[in-house]
């Protein structure tokens, strides 16, 4: 994918998560792409802006390992619960959205868990 803008609905992924996951902007954004919410560096927070990833495969994360203590076989995933506490990286910084730079097809996040998550989609389909 080349680098575009990011918009409401974009379609996210984890090295760790199950399934892909939806990316939201936040409700009170004023700029639009076409009639999607535009996206910036600050839309990072789980649940809100960053949906689950179905199961969580990370030995990193503390339920999973927890769950597979014992076990030497294959790992039991548990469900995913997004850990993000900073800003999306490589967000476009001579473009602003809302006071912080645009999100961009290119943009990642860490989980806590070292999951990295990015974009599949950019959402403008």
């Amino acid at each position: 994918m080349s680098e575009s803008y990011v918009v409401d609905g974009a379609q996210i992924q984890c090295t760790y998560g199950s399934h892909s996951g939806r990316f939201s902007v936040s409700a009170n954004r004023g700029i639009s792409i076409g009639d999607k919410l535009q996206g910036n560096i600050q839309d990072f927070h789980p649940q809100t802006h960053i949906s689950s990833f179905g199961m969580c495969h990370s030995m990193h994360n503390p339920v999973v390992s927890s769950a597979n203590k014992g076990n030497s076989g294959k790992i039991i995933p548990q469900p995913c619960k997004p850990s993000v506490s900073m800003p999306w990286l490589n967000g476009k910084r001579d473009v602003y959205v809302d006071q912080s730079p645009a999100l961009m097809s290119c943009s990642t996040n860490l989980c806590m868990w070292c999951g990295k998550i990015s974009f599949m989609t950019d959402g403008q389909e």
